[in-house]
C-alpha cells in the first residue's frame, strides 16, 4: 500500500509518493520503487488527479473499490461538527477494481497483476517459490517486464518479506480479535452470573452450569454481592 499526496500552490504542484501509517498495512516497497521513475509517476498522478489527497490500498481485506476515511471518525466523543477534519480517499489498487483507474494507468494495472499472482501462488506453494514464480511469468508474460528483469532479485526479497509480514500482521489481528472475543463472553457471562445471585432462585451449581462460570467464581461472586 502507498499514498500519493498532491499539493497546490500559486506556481507549481507537487506529487510525492509516501508510505502509509503502519498501524494500517505494510510498507509496500516495490510499489513505491515502481513509481520512483518519473515517467510512471506522471501516468499515475494524470490517472487519479480528481482528489487532493489519496491513499492506494492493496491489502488483502476485502474493501470497496473507493472509500473515504475522515479524521473525525477517530475521535472517541465527537460531538457537532468537528472543527478540523481531514478527508482521505482510500482506492483499492487489488486486481479487478477500479477498471477505469488501470485503464489510465498500465503500469499500476500491471503491478495490481503481479500482486494477484503472488497471492495466488503463495496458497498453495512456498512464499520464495511463489514470489519467484509469479516473477519469472510476469516477466515472459509482459506484465511488469522490464521493470522485473531489471530488479528481479531486489523485487524478490522485498516481496518475500512484505508479503510475509502482511500474513504475521493478519495473525495478530486475529489473535486479538479471538481474545477480546473470548473476553467479551466471559464478561457477559459473568453479569449473567451476577443476575442470577440477586433473584436468590438458583443454587451455585445451577448458576454455573447455566453461566459457564467455574463454580469457584461464582462462590467469590457470590462472597462479594
Amino acid at each position: 500500500m502507498a499514498k500519493c499526496k498532491r499539493n497546490r500552490n500559486r506556481s507549481k504542484r507537487n506529487f510525492t509518493v509516501k508510505t502509509p501509517t503502519t498501524n494500517r498495512n505494510y510498507k509496500d516497497t516495490v510499489f513505491r520503487m515502481l513509481f520512483s521513475d518519473r515517467k510512471n509517476l506522471l501516468s499515475l498522478y494524470n490517472a487519479v488527479n480528481q482528489s487532493d489527497f489519496i491513499e492506494f490500498y492493496n491489502g488483502s481485506t476485502a474493501i470497496s473499490d473507493r472509500t473515504e476515511l475522515r479524521l473525525s471518525s477517530a475521535f472517541e466523543h465527537l460531538s457537532g461538527k468537528p472543527k478540523l477534519e481531514l478527508i482521505v480517499t482510500v482506492l483499492n489498487v487489488n486486481e479487478g477494481h477500479n477498471a477505469e483507474l488501470m485503464q489510465h494507468c498500465s503500469m499500476l494495472k500491471e503491478y495490481a497483476q503481479y500482486v494477484a499472482r503472488v497471492r495466488h501462488y503463495a496458497s498453495d506453494m512456498p512464499l520464495n517459490q511463489a514470489v519467484k514464480r509469479a516473477v519469472d511469468e510476469c516477466i515472459r508474460e509482459g506484465i511488469l517486464a522490464e521493470f522485473l528483469a531489471r530488479n528481479r532479485n531486489e523485487v524478490i526479497s522485498m516481496s518475500i518479506f512484505e508479503y510475509d509480514k502482511e500474513l504475521e500482521e493478519k495473525k495478530l489481528r486475529k489473535a486479538e480479535y479471538e481474545y477480546g472475543f473470548a473476553e467479551g463472553e466471559k464478561h457477559a457471562a459473568i453479569e449473567t452470573a451476577k443476575r442470577m445471585l440477586k433473584t436468590n432462585n438458583f443454587s451455585l451449581e445451577e448458576i454455573a452450569a447455566f453461566s459457564g462460570v467455574s463454580l469457584d467464581d461464582i462462590k467469590i461472586l457470590k462472597a462479594n454481592q
